[in-house]
């Protein structure tokens, strides 16, 4: 099947790759010709496990190519995937200026028979826009379709290939049966694919993106309620995780959740219901908690040196919102920094990926070191903000000895607080005692 793919993000780009790998012919497109010729030569603008190999298989198999000519991507292909970004206005609401350009530009250009499919994250209703006025330009009613992404970022290959469903929005049943045709290489352990219509597949993201971000907001809060009652959220979260009906997914609490979907996504979804008279009071809530959460270490930064940081070296390990990825959107480690740095803190830095996406927003202010134990040289405290397997087995003796103070801020509850005691080390956790 020939596949044009819009936009080279990471939605695009993975889709693009993975859909190519199953045989299909794919050309992705991009405004940004800089970027567009990156990815000719092998270059992937982002980090994501496998993705570079994938990339380049499939390109030298000739089933994948980039362009800046949407017109010809376009002319071609059976279906078109609109994966382009579509970032948080200044309201909350999901700014759409980068969808609409793109279809005002490939209206000319399709095919009678084409299929348009929105993998962006969009907001309810925008296949039937995207329909009227598609109508408008070419005079004939095109198919539009839904297919939300639910990648990780970090596993976002194995999730495509190996999906826990594939949901899909369609006004025709045929329109399904071609998508079916199209995911049916990845479904072959009779992993669901799922037909509803645009609105509900649309509305399906939001859900489902909110949901896990209550769960992350409700363990977050309940841990910051065990510290100040004695309990270990650890122990309790293994009480709860053993129900059948509660589970062990997304209840690790730490200093909040980041990244380019979850902050963004629920507050498009508290626009999305005050638009249409709801209040979205739990998912406010949601929010706020989180955002709150972010403040945590620094909380705890404050009560230890009893608010005077300036002129002290704070080393802080990991940059990204999550382990496996250099993104740094909404990080909550980059809140940290920014309060560091206010307080005029010498803050030394590492993350195995996230650096270089971190010296473009700080330049020189921040001492970015190639090694862990580089960043704790001088330090009088160490925090943690991502758990990257480079942290969990460190040289402890040598941290001890290269610190300052041996103090660690851990906002991933990586290590236990009795072997921190033992090291010597003061150690402060997330919903745990405090050692030292």
């Amino acid at each position: 099947m020939k596949i044009a793919v819009i936009g080279t993000g990471y939605v695009g780009l993975v889709t693009g790759t993975c859909f190519a790998s199953s045989g299909n012919d794919v050309m992705c497109v991009d405004i940004d010709a800089a970027k567009i010729e990156r990815l000719r030569a092998g270059e992937i603008p982002i980090y994501e496990p496998g993705l570079e190999e994938m990339v380049r298989e499939n390109q030298d198999a000739e089933r994948l190519a980039f362009t800046t000519d949407l017109a010809r991507a376009v002319a071609v292909a059976e279906v078109v995937y609109l994966a382009v970004g579509t970032p948080q206005g200044d309201d909350g609401s999901a700014d759409m200026t980068a969808l609409w350009s793109a279809i005002d530009g490939m209206a000319p250009h399709l095919r009678r028979e084409a299929i348009i499919v929105t993998k962006s994250t969009v907001p309810v209703g925008t296949c039937a826009k995207i329909f009227a006025r598609l109508k408008e330009l070419t005079g004939r009613e095109c198919d539009v379709a839904s297919n939300p992404e639910f990648l990780k970022e970090g596993s976002a290959i194995e999730d495509f290939i190996k999906p826990d469903r594939v949901v899909v929005g369609v006004r025709r049943p045929e329109v399904a049966e071609v998508l079916h045709e199209l995911y049916k290489p990845f479904l072959r352990t009779e992993k669901p694919f799922l037909v509803m219509s645009p609105e509900s597949s649309e509305l399906t993201k939001y859900v489902a993106n909110a949901l896990l971000s209550t769960k992350i907001s409700f363990i977050n809060e309940m841990a910051n309620l065990c510290e100040r009652m004695g309990a270990d959220i650890n122990d309790v979260r293994r009480g709860i995780g053993h129900d059948s009906r509660i589970g062990f997914a997304f209840l690790f609490p730490g200093v909040g959740y980041g990244g380019s979907c979850f902050p963004k996504d629920v507050r498009a979804l508290v626009r999305m219901a005050e638009d249409h008279g709801i209040e979205p009071r739990m998912m406010r809530c949601v929010d706020r908690v989180n955002e709150n959460q972010k403040q945590v270490i620094i909380e705890k930064l404050k009560t230890h040196f009893g608010g005077k940081l300036s002129g002290r070296t704070i080393a802080v390990w990991g940059l990204a919102f999550k382990p496996r990825t250099d993104d740094i959107r909404e990080a909550p480690a980059l809140v940290l920094v920014d309060w560091l740095l206010a307080q005029r803190a010498a803050v030394r830095v590492h993350d195995p990926e996230a650096m270089e996406n971190v010296r473009k927003q700080y330049g020189d202010q921040l001492t970015y070191c190639e090694k862990p134990l580089q960043a704790v040289e001088g330090a009088e405290a160490l925090a943690i903000m991502t758990e990257w397997g480079d942290y969990q087995r460190p040289e402890f003796k040598s941290i001890f000895q290269k610190m300052k103070s041996p103090v660690i801020f851990d906002g991933r509850n990586l290590y236990e607080p009795w072997a921190m005691e033992r090291l010597g080390f003061k150690y402060h956790s997330i919903g745990r005692p405090n050692v030292g």
